[in-house]
């Protein structure tokens, strides 16, 4: 390989960029669990009359995609800066490029799980003889409301929605009013909308980087995944706009905190690709 040499190695210690790096990957360490916590408690209502093997995977659909971006970056991070060009025998890069090739597959079942969820959400239609939201009080289901869920019970029912229509989503287990199941429909397509989104970054970085392991570092290919990138980072910040316009300030947190870990492995494949520049190996 013609990767990194130790120019760009950690062993000449940590600079402010590296501090920069570590804190942001901590932080989105801890994002995790916290992902795994929300998941365990929503999956309380969505399942709580079971469901088969699709139900629980794609109630715990963030918590997989996110274990799955953690393992890509860790691996990019690996391939661009960790290890030095002694450490690429080719058993490693088989290795690396498989275990990647595997987190690619649980993203696109990620995209999977968001798309039948969407699907699924287009056909709702209202509860027949339901008008008022204390009817479904005895009925064994949560109210769920802009990714909020509350059991329902007769002392509370009156107070979550004066709504004349309910629909019920997650298999029957939440039901939601009008204004909830708009949000249902818009959360679940800008959440497919942002797999994808990343899901081509990645691939772009891909592209990169295996160019610049064959020591390329120009042409149309590198081009076109720069800018394409560039782009596409500009839709993430929307995004995050749109967390923030629904209240999910920590979706929003959690958005730019992954801009910020993979802006750390661009930062890497530029110093990079000015070693294979100026000669190193």
């Amino acid at each position: 390989m013609t990767g990194n040499s130790p120019a760009v190695t950690p062993r000449q210690g940590l600079d402010a960029r590296q501090i920069i790096k570590l804190v942001v990957y901590t932080l989105l360490l801890v994002n995790f669990g916290l992902y795994i916590a929300e998941d365990i408690s929503i999956a309380a209502h969505t399942l709580r009359n079971g469901g088969g093997f699709f139900d629980y995977t794609a109630a715990f659909a963030v918590s997989i995609g996110v274990l799955a971006w953690l393992m890509l970056l860790f691996l990019f991070e690996l391939e661009t800066y960790l290890l030095s060009d002694d450490a690429f025998t080719p058993l490693r890069i088989a290795m690396m490029h498989g275990l990647r090739l595997l987190c690619y597959v649980f993203l696109a079942y990620q995209l999977l799980a968001y798309s039948q969820a969407g699907i699924d959400l287009i056909g709702v239609q209202a509860v027949p003889g339901i008008d008022t939201l204390c009817q479904m009080a005895e009925q064994g289901v949560s109210f769920g409301f802009n990714v909020t869920y509350t059991d329902l019970t007769p002392e509370n029912c009156a107070g979550l929605s004066s709504d004349s229509q309910y629909f019920l989503i997650e298999s029957g287990a939440v039901v939601t009013d009008t204004v909830g199941l708009q949000i249902e429909r818009e959360l679940v397509w800008i959440d497919l909308a942002e797999a994808i989104v990343w899901l081509v970054i990645v691939l772009c970085i891909e592209i990169v980087v295996r160019q610049q392991d064959r020591g390329i570092t120009r042409g149309v290919a590198i081009r076109t995944a720069n800018v394409l990138k560039f782009l596409l980072y500009i839709s993430l910040w929307a995004m995050a706009a749109y967390w923030i316009y629904r209240g999910h300030y920590r979706y929003a947190y959690d958005e730019a905190l992954w801009i910020f870990g993979f802006f750390a492995i661009e930062g890497n494949i530029s110093e990079w690709k000015r070693d294979i520049r100026s000669g190193g190996s």
